[in-house]
C-alpha cells in the first residue's frame, strides 16, 4: 500500500506521481518489471487507437485514448529517470525548444508568406538540426518503424525534394505496369518473388502519391470492402458451408455480391 490521497480531479503532475508510485517498491509488480522494449508494442497500439477515435469523431473516446498515449510517454520517461537518464521535464524541455527553433516566424523575426513557406523553413531547419548534409541522409532518417506504405510514401516525398520524381502520374503508372510484369516473370520462374512484389508495392505507393490518395487508407478501405463482400458471399451461400462450394461457385457468388449496392 502506497501513501496516496484520492481527489475529485487529477492533473498532469498527478499522473507523473502515480507512475512513480507504480514503479516504486510497494507498487505494482507488473509495472516494475516493464522496460522500453516490453511496452514498445503497447505504445504503437495506443497511438492507433487515438487515430480510430479521431476517425469516429468521438470526443469522449478521443480523450480516453489520448490519456492512454500520455501514460505511455510518462511511463517511458520514468523508466529513463530510474536509469539515471532523462526525466519528464527534460522531455518537455526538448519539445519546447524544438518548437521555438522551428517557428522563427512566431518566436523570432523571420517573415513568411504562408503555410507553404512555413513547411519549407521547417524542413530546412530540421535538416540543420539533425545534421543531415545530403538528401540521402533525409531518406535514411525516415523511421523504419512506420507502416511500410507510409514509410515508402515519406521516402518518395523526400526524394522529390531532390528533383528525383516523375513529371506526372503517367510515369508512375507506366512503372507500376513494368513492375507487375516483372513480378509475373518472377512468379513463373519461382525466383526473387518477394523482391519484385516489394517493387510493385513501392510503385503503387508512387501512384497513390500522385493522385493524392493515402496508400494506408486506400488499402484499409479495400480490406473493409473485401470483408463486406465476403460476408455477402457467405450469406448467399445460405446453409451450405463455403468450404463445400467449388471455387467456380464461390466466384459466381462473389460477382453477385460485387453487383449488389451494399458492397
Amino acid at each position: 500500500m502506497v501513501d496516496w490521497v484520492s481527489k475529485n480531479a487529477y492533473g498532469f503532475k498527478d499522473l507523473v506521481e502515480i507512475v512513480r508510485l507504480l514503479r516504486s517498491p510497494g507498487g505494482c509488480p507488473w509495472d516494475q518489471e516493464q522496460t522500453h522494449d516490453s511496452v514498445r508494442r503497447a505504445f504503437l497500439e495506443e497511438a492507433y487507437e487515438v487515430v480510430e477515435a479521431i476517425d469516429e469523431k468521438n470526443p469522449n473516446h478521443l480523450k480516453e485514448e489520448l490519456g492512454d498515449v500520455l501514460l505511455q510517454v510518462v511511463f517511458h520517461a520514468r523508466i529513463e529517470q530510474e536509469a539515471g537518464g532523462f526525466d519528464m521535464d527534460a522531455v518537455a524541455d526538448g519539445i519546447c525548444k524544438k518548437l521555438i527553433y522551428r517557428h522563427p516566424h512566431v518566436f523570432a523575426q523571420t517573415r513568411v508568406s504562408g503555410s507553404e513557406e512555413v513547411l519549407q523553413n521547417w524542413e530546412e531547419l530540421k535538416r540543420a538540426e539533425k545534421g543531415q548534409e545530403t538528401f540521402t541522409d533525409t531518406l535514411n532518417a525516415v523511421a523504419r518503424s512506420l507502416p511500410a506504405l507510409w514509410r515508402a510514401e515519406k521516402v518518395q516525398k523526400k526524394a522529390k525534394k531532390a528533383g528525383f520524381d516523375w513529371e506526372d502520374v503517367s510515369g508512375a503508372l507506366d512503372k507500376l505496369s513494368e513492375e507487375l510484369e516483372e513480378l509475373k516473370e518472377a512468379a513463373a520462374q519461382g525466383t526473387n518473388i518477394q523482391e519484385e512484389l516489394g517493387d510493385l508495392l513501392f510503385a503503387a505507393v508512387n501512384v497513390s502519391r500522385f493522385v493524392k490518395a493515402d496508400p494506408e487508407e486506400a488499402l484499409n478501405e479495400a480490406t473493409e470492402k473485401f470483408i463486406r463482400r465476403f460476408a455477402r458471399v457467405e450469406q448467399l451461400a445460405g446453409k451450405t458451408p463455403m468450404t463445400e462450394l467449388s471455387l467456380e461457385e464461390l466466384d459466381r457468388l462473389w460477382d453477385r455480391a460485387k453487383a449488389s449496392q451494399e458492397c
